[in-house]
């Protein structure tokens, strides 16, 4: 197989549309059921009437998936990656049966996940993210019976009441956390965010639709926490110099999106830390390269820039794949990529001005409450990191060994965020200076009947374990 893409969003399909276009073999990695990644996530049979209340750009993504489904490519759904190596061969696992896959280059479009939002009360039925409640609209056209209470920072947060409000959900209250700091910071960049009228032009239009709807916005927030003892009844937080209430049965939670990075370390690829997106990101080329040969990343999964720039790198990221493997020359992969470079250098300061005006603020990313749960699948509290920083845990693999943090079925995807920033608090550093977790394989759960579904189970197995404990594993700093 000349070229292997893990994931079917925006950069996955633009990617696999454009090196199928140039003669490449292609075969497409996807774990959801049907293409369109999180951001284009599409129900069994389109709905007009729900694609015109998530607006023009869904629609957009929807006209996208159709050209992909009709391409006739090697598409792969409801399959996981559960291991790669660095010789590019794809363990792959759907149902109860495992494959492999080889690849002469691989594309990683592996997207964004949503921050940990970790306010004491957010385990309790009744609270959810906002993706989440985005992907049940999409995906079943489900709307909340009572009204919700949206609360963080973020873009998200307006795009879903504005659909939530068009699908006929009643919406009571943006509660934004943001800080009033962040406008002054992002101030600079708005020469360069004016320049996307259209994109802010959308905004202000959302906000104003939020209004004539009647959904209150309280601006400043702090101190989150949800009350209730079987389910969500209240989110209580401070603004305004005073503490507020709103009783309600439903809040989403949102502090933003950061790179789904997961692969990408486990590979063993660098990654740098980003001071404005407050996450880590793999340390890319100009064509999606990481630093492991013959895989890249496109998309949200290299830093977030949006679906409209996702597709833009993943038609780069193959068209570098392209040129690697001999089917395009220097000049006309160049040639190719100028109007998508244009497009993404135009995008980039309304992304800045983005990424500093929700920006999360500090007591978002650590919960003041020590009993607040970090980590869901062993239910690590705050309280528990901290003193295991005091303790002497440096980083998120000593955390790990010293709380069981990070060793649930998410491996960490969820709560590392927030360890790492616990950590760097408690130690008076910089999150920078927090090393992330080092992922292992299976990246994810895989069980034994798939294992024995391969011509050589065994072999399986001794890969398997290889893979997870070949690499070194060092003590962070």
């Amino acid at each position: 197989m000349d070229l292997a893409i893990v994931g079917a969003g925006p950069a996955g399909m633009a990617a696999a549309l454009e090196a199928h276009g140039r003669g490449l073999s292609v075969a497409v990695i996807d774990e959801q059921p049907r293409p369109g990644g999180q951001i284009y996530r599409r129900p069994e049979t389109r709905d007009v009437t729900l694609e015109r209340a998530l607006g023009p750009e869904y629609a957009h993504g929807m006209a996208l998936t159709e050209r992909f489904l009709a391409a006739g490519l090697d598409y792969r759904p409801a399959t996981a990656l559960w291991d790669l190596s660095a010789e590019r061969k794809l363990s792959l696992s759907s149902g109860e049966r495992a494959s492999e896959l080889d690849a002469a280059q691989v594309i990683l479009a592996t997207g964004a996940m949503e921050r940990p939002v970790p306010v004491p009360g957010w385990t309790l039925p009744g609270v959810m993210s906002v993706g989440a409640a985005q992907i049940m609209l999409k995906t079943a056209g489900a709307v909340p019976r009572s009204p919700a209470v949206l609360a963080g920072s973020g873009p998200l947060l307006y795009l879903l009441a504005s659909q939530l409000v068009e699908a006929g959900a009643s919406v009571r209250a943006i509660v934004e956390t943001a800080p009033a700091s962040n406008r002054l910071a992002a101030a600079a960049h708005l020469p360069a965010a004016l320049r996307q009228h259209k994109l802010l032009a959308k905004g202000l239009a959302m906000l104003r639709g939020l209004k004539r709807a009647g959904v209150a916005r309280i601006e400043g927030a702090r101190g989150l926490r949800i009350e209730g003892t079987e389910r969500c009844q209240a989110l209580v937080f401070q603004a305004g110099g005073f503490s507020q209430r709103f009783d309600t049965e439903l809040v989403l939670l949102h502090e933003g999106v950061i790179p789904n990075a997961h692969v990408s370390m486990a590979l063993g690829c660098a990654h740098d830390w980003d001071e404005a997106q407050l996450c880590w990101r793999p340390r890319l080329g100009p064509w999606g390269e990481t630093t492991v040969e013959g895989v890249a990343v496109a998309g949200d999964g290299g830093g977030i820039n949006g679906a409209e720039a996702a597709e833009h790198l993943g038609t780069l990221a193959a068209l570098g794949a392209a040129h690697r493997l001999g089917k395009l020359d220097a000049g006309a992969r160049d040639k190719a990529a100028a109007r998508l470079r244009a497009a993404l250098a135009r995008l980039d300061g309304a992304r800045r001005f983005i990424d500093l005006l929700y920006r999360p603020a500090m007591g978002q990313r650590v919960p003041a409450d020590d009993a607040a749960i970090v980590c869901r699948c062993e239910e690590v509290t705050a309280g528990e990191i901290r003193r295991a920083a005091r303790l002497g845990a440096l980083g998120l693999t000593q955390a790990k060994a010293y709380t069981r943090c990070g060793m649930g079925p998410c491996q960490g995807r969820m709560c590392a965020p927030t360890v790492a920033a616990i950590i760097a608090a408690a130690r008076g550093v910089d999150e920078s200076a927090v090393a992330p977790y080092r992922p292992r394989a299976p990246y994810k759960p895989v069980t034994l009947g798939a294992l024995a579904s391969l011509r050589d189970p065994a072999f399986a197995v001794e890969s398997a374990a290889e893979h997870l404990y070949r690499r070194d594993v060092k003590d962070e700093v």
